[in-house]
């Protein structure tokens, strides 16, 4: 066994230096030769390249679409434990969901962050993407004048994770608990409005506001004198939040408060074309144990209400607010009737 020879070698790269170091073992009456040889090597920033994932299109408004607030999986904002976590995904896709309306930031949010928890929207945006989902990020503007909400949305419209952006933004228009005078609060919201269209140009806009119903002929005072005008030419899609389970009388009925809280909008706009995606609820009620959202629910019973008038007045899509407040036999529901009135969205694969 004295002839026998081993060698051993080892590629080193330790601190920018690349070294091969050689080992030879030999018998025990041999010497152990080390040779070792090394040259610096450029040092290269490990950086995952990827081509950037974002639709940016009206057909994330289309179909049927999900709601999740802060509320429901925002770290920062639970009451409890979670009523909506990113695995969902999964689930929503499984109902025919084609959007997930994710709520991506709030004022003075707890994250200390123009937008959310990064490690929250990552998640919901990744989960949502592998299933097939577009992720339409909104957020609640309450008309600061030092330039906040326009920047959350800009932050919102920049957020990247490994390529993805988010498909869709949407500005939730409703907050009148502040002591604005009605006409600053839509002085305010046609400068973010207009803000938001000069800086994102062609991307896609969405306008979350109050049903017509409610500020036209319920209680003018909500909002006075809304700039539906001004805002008409900004926003691409107009979604609003026609609740019938606040309601009461024949404004109960989910066929009617929808139809004619888009006939309104349209007629507000004065755009008898304007593209609606329309939001029903809240919540729908179907036997089974669901979160207590604190407001009454919507039932059941609804839904073909609701469906008959989203297919009626010619809406390119509609969902019910929210997701965790949505029973599982209600989701079947809406996933079934979706894929009548827009069969060319829910083609069979």
């Amino acid at each position: 066994m004295k002839n026998l020879k081993l060698m051993i070698v080892f590629s080193i790269v330790f601190l920018g230096i690349s070294a091969v170091v050689v080992f030879i073992v030999a018998s025990d009456e041999e010497v152990v030769t080390v040779s070792v040889s090394s040259k610096p090597v450029e040092f290269i920033e490990p950086v995952i390249k990827t081509n950037v994932y974002a639709k940016n299109s009206i057909s994330s408004y289309r179909g049927l679409g999900a709601w999740v607030d802060s509320f429901d999986a925002d770290p920062n904002y639970l009451r409890g434990s979670s009523t909506v976590l990113p695995s969902d995904a999964l689930e929503m896709s499984e109902n025919r969901i084609r959007t997930l309306f994710l709520q991506s930031s709030r004022s003075q949010d707890r994250s200390n962050q123009l937008i959310s928890d990064p490690w929250y929207l990552t998640e919901f945006l990744l989960n949502a993407h592998a299933n097939g989902l577009d992720v339409v990020a909104w957020y609640l503007p309450k008309w600061s004048d030092n330039g906040e909400d326009l920047e959350r949305m800009l932050a919102l419209a920049d957020f990247e994770v490994l390529g993805h952006k988010f498909d869709g933004l949407a500005v939730d228009i409703e907050w009148n608990r502040d002591d604005l005078e009605y006409q600053e609060r839509s002085s305010r919201l046609v400068e973010l409005s207009k803000g938001l269209r000069e800086n994102l140009e062609d991307r896609v806009l969405g306008a979350i506001v109050m049903p017509p119903v409610v500020t036209d002929v319920i209680n003018p005072n909500f909002w006075p004198e809304f700039p539906w005008v001004e805002l008409a030419d900004v926003y691409d899609v107009w979604l609003p939040m026609n609740y019938w389970s606040f309601r009461t009388e024949e404004h109960a009925d989910s066929n009617y408060y929808n139809s004619e809280n888009i006939k309104l909008l349209r007629n507000n706009l004065k755009d008898q074309n304007a593209l609606v995606h329309a939001i029903g609820g809240v919540g729908i009620a179907d036997g089974n144990a669901l979160p207590d959202p604190g407001e009454p629910l919507a039932t059941i019973d609804d839904l073909d209400g609701f469906v008959f008038s989203v297919a009626a007045t010619k809406a390119i899509g509609g969902s019910i607010y929210d997701w965790a407040t949505t029973g599982p036999v209600a989701r079947n529901e809406l996933a079934e009737n979706f894929k009548l009135i827009y069969p060319d969205l829910y083609k069979e694969k």
